[in-house]
């Protein structure tokens, strides 16, 4: 081994864990030292008896856990080296806090060897470009100021193992840490929200209001009121002063929620004030000005279902036992059948209908194991209508009548299986309650 050979610290209460991953960094030509935990570790970087290239840290350990290992780092700027998170599955808004609190990247366990080889490389790589970035600030005489960030009260809790899901959680956590600006985009029923709401949670603005507004549901005549406020007299019912949604979110955070929902017009105006943070209320002269934090700017895209399906084990699992606790069912249990299905379907509605569905057969269902037939026994939605139209006499009918036919019996299984309840049909369809009574009409299903 080499004397100038990358030093890698190994901090982790699983004995077993620790010391293979030490035999891997070592036959990868590095050295390695280790730490049976978060005390221990500070003691030796405090001592600075070793100076690591890397850092591998657990984030699951007694008395100092990995995310009280991290504060101390950054408050006493004991090691600049890029840490890596060792994390459990499940572990998803830890991994988020310790993105926020300047972690470089994760592994989960059971530790993939090659994952961990890669990561490890690229942690050395990250390693030698701060060394190049610090010595250009010592000769520039510059220096930087450590940003303290307040923990959240709260903790959203986001699901989710696979790949595209752990990257989300990375980003979530890099976002939080500054006042950048995000724009999050998927399909409808991904948890754009739920997304939102763990960037607010995770960031120095968590203990300010979180404001949702879903523009989509907002009366076209009431946009502006609602979003800006009015002053008293500005029209008729307008009684007194009343703030709008923008002013509610000062120094928290807004988000905004369906904007291609609004008129071009309400647009225009939303805009303006998403780009300066001022507004007038209606019915005033008087411009106020906000400090929000608009998701709007970086882009984040939340994945489909369908394309992260090694996540609807433990979705389906996790919205089983709310549905049970809600409802007090007694404990029921997914059949190797069922999951089977799940895992067969394409999920035009994503997790909101993985959520819905699982749901209805908590309560539905007699026994305590769901079966196969429990779960789409209402409708198959979209894959059922495809597989039906496939074997009907769809395509002898002109193009637009194939497509209205088509849409109207998506419409009606929709209302079918939402028992008839238009706002979790148009859930379930991934449009919004306008677009669906508009289509109703349209096909006379009212």
């Amino acid at each position: 081994m080499k004397e100038d050979a990358a030093q890698v610290l190994i901090v982790d209460d699983e004995t077993n864990l620790r010391e293979s991953l030490a035999e891997l960094v070592e036959s990868e030509g590095w050295r390695a030292s280790q730490a049976a935990n978060g005390e221990e570790a500070i003691r030796m970087l405090r001592a600075g008896a070793m100076k690591p290239d890397v850092v591998f840290l657990d984030i699951r350990m007694p008395k100092l856990d990995g995310l009280g290992v991290l504060r101390l780092i950054q408050e006493e700027k004991l090691t600049n080296a890029p840490v890596v998170i060792i994390s459990a599955f499940g572990d998803s808004s830890k991994m988020i806090e310790a993105m926020r609190l300047g972690a470089y990247d994760y592994i989960t366990k059971p530790l993939d060897l090659d994952e961990t080889i890669a990561t490890l490389h690229r942690a050395a790589e990250q390693r030698r470009l701060n060394r190049e970035a610090e010595a250009l600030r010592l000769h520039g005489s510059t220096s930087e100021s450590a940003k303290e960030i307040a923990s959240p009260d709260r903790q959203f809790e986001m699901l989710g193992v696979s790949r595209a899901m752990r990257d989300i959680f990375k980003q979530i956590g890099r976002v939080a840490a500054t006042d950048a600006t995000l724009l999050i985009t998927g399909e409808s029923g991904t948890g754009k929200e739920l997304v939102a709401r763990a960037v607010h949670q995770h960031s120095a603005r968590s203990r300010s209001p979180f404001v949702a507004v879903n523009c989509g549901a907002l009366p076209e005549n009431l946009v502006e009121a609602e979003l800006f406020g009015h002053e008293r007299g500005a029209f008729t019912g307008a009684e007194r002063q009343k703030k709008g949604r923008f002013e509610l979110a000062h120094t928290g955070t807004l988000f905004l929620d369906e904007v291609g929902e609004l008129s071009l017009a309400a647009q225009v105006k939303l805009l303006r004030a998403v780009e300066s943070r001022r507004f007038e209320r209606v019915g005033g002269t008087e411009t106020v000005g906000v400090d929000v934090y608009r998701l709007n700017v970086i882009e984040l895209r939340l994945p489909p279902l369908r394309e992260r399906l090694a996540d609807v084990p433990q979705l389906a699992e996790s919205f089983l036992e709310r549905a049970v606790a809600r409802h007090a069912l007694k404990t029921k249990t997914l059949s190797p059948a069922a999951l089977r299905e799940l895992l067969a379907y394409s999920w035009p509605g994503n997790v909101r209908e993985l959520e819905n569905i699982i749901e209805r057969a908590a309560v539905t269902s007699n026994g305590e194991v769901i079966l196969p037939e429990h779960l789409f026994s209402a409708s198959h939605t979209t894959a059922t209508i495809a597989s039906q139209s496939a074997e009907s006499n769809l395509f002898e009918l002109p193009f637009h009548s194939a497509v209205a036919a088509l849409e109207r019996e998506l419409i009606r299984r929709a209302l079918e299986a939402a028992g008839g309840n238009r706002a979790e049909a148009a859930r379930l369809l991934g449009i919004n309650r306008r677009l669906l009574y508009s289509k109703m009409e349209e096909h006379r299903l009212t």
